[in-house]
């Protein structure tokens, strides 16, 4: 399947590719469908790219790298919405506002995605009672050079 993006032009999906946002994303409870693509060589960073609407889309990064005491916990209508039997079966990523220079892209913590990639569903889970804002700095401590290296030879893409 062919979609338009917002960062790529015109890719070609698979199937397992896409995922279903029962309730869509907040902003943007119309769109359902979604695909999760690579948006650099480091394998860091992906998109979330709206199936039906080209400008929706958003960076997004596993979170863990950078905030290694990050803990989200899903509730048991959440668990069961994604089909999630056990913490193997969800992917959790982190909304990212991308500023320039990169070194000062910002986090939102407080309003995880959560994919289950066996079962090809999404949820934006916003959390509530957490000390998570939507503006973590992805580099708290803002270093001279920030290196996001590529997969296949390590050297830094930023």
């Amino acid at each position: 399947m062919e979609i338009h993006t917002k960062y790529s032009g015109t890719v070609t999906i698979s199937p397992e590719d896409k995922f279903i946002f029962e309730h869509g994303l907040p902003g943007f409870e119309e769109e359902k469908e979604f695909a999760l693509l690579p948006f650099d060589e480091s394998g860091l960073l992906y998109v979330l790219q709206s199936i039906t609407s080209t400008q929706t889309a958003l960076v997004i990064t596993d979170p863990f790298p950078f905030f290694k005491d990050y803990e989200i916990t899903l509730n048991d209508s959440h668990t069961a919405e994604l089909e999630v039997e056990n913490e193997k079966d969800a992917a959790v990523f982190t909304v990212l506002t991308v500023k320039d220079p990169f070194q000062e892209t910002t986090a939102n913590l407080q309003a995880p995605v959560v994919l289950n990639p066996a079962k090809q569903k999404g949820r934006q889970i916003i959390l509530s009672d957490t000390a998570y804002r939507t503006k973590h700095k992805l580099f708290p401590k803002t270093p001279q050079t920030v290196c996001l290296p590529r997969a296949e030879d390590g050297k830094c893409l930023f």
